[in-house]
């Protein structure tokens, strides 16, 4: 496995750490901007070049390291909000359960039975890590953009695995893959709207006070 490749792996996973561990909600959107972009290199550094690879690259950059990206700092600045304040779960504990989760990532990775050709790489611990870090953010944060933050770094993962398998893969699948990503983002983004517009904040766990 090329060395570089592996080294942007662990920035990935060194990056999910940076997510949980950040209450302020511009800081956690550029970290999930940089995942992004280096899911969007990865490919061209582990399969040989083709225009292909090249569509893949660029669309997953501009998609996620600059599209979705500049949707949330807009939702965030028409909401007015910069912290994520009270989370169910405080920073600290909340790493000390992501280092856990990431070494059991490591644990369960290697008991799968891959193929000859992946294993001993980084990809799937670090993507199945990824996941987990991603539900984790889904389950304890309170603020929609920052549950939306959780639903972007669960997807990197998703990804992240998938890029084993990207030559066997056609190019409409990754592409409604992004569109599926894109289409979910936008939804999301109705949905934070309408919860600031109906209750003046964007936590959801004020949602519990709806009633008929």
């Amino acid at each position: 496995m090329n060395t570089v490749a592996d080294q942007l792996i662990v920035l990935v996973m060194l990056i999910n750490f940076a997510a949980l561990g950040t209450g302020r909600l511009a800081v956690a959107i550029r970290a999930v901007a940089l995942q992004g972009v280096i899911l969007g290199i990865l490919p061209v550094l582990i399969h040989s070049f083709s225009w292909h690879l090249v569509a893949i690259t660029v669309g997953l950059i501009l998609a996620k390291g600059i599209l979705i990206p500049s949707l949330l700092t807009g939702a965030i600045t028409k909401a007015r909000i910069t912290r994520e304040m009270e989370p169910f779960i405080g920073y600290v504990p909340t790493l000390l359960i992501g280092a856990v989760l990431t070494a059991l990532a490591f644990a369960f990775a290697a008991k799968l039975p891959l193929a000859p050709a992946h294993q001993g790489l980084l990809f799937v611990p670090a993507a199945i890590a990824t996941l987990l870090t991603g539900f984790l953010l889904l389950v304890t944060r309170r603020k929609a953009i920052s549950q939306v933050i959780g639903y972007l770094v669960l997807e990197n993962g998703i990804f992240l695995f998938g890029l084993l398998l990207t030559e066997a893969m056609p190019v409409m699948v990754e592409a409604g893959a992004l569109l599926d990503l894109i289409v979910g983002i936008f939804v999301m983004g109705i949905i934070i709207n309408q919860i600031s517009r109906e209750f003046s904040s964007i936590d959801t766990s004020r949602l519990t006070a709806l009633k008929e």
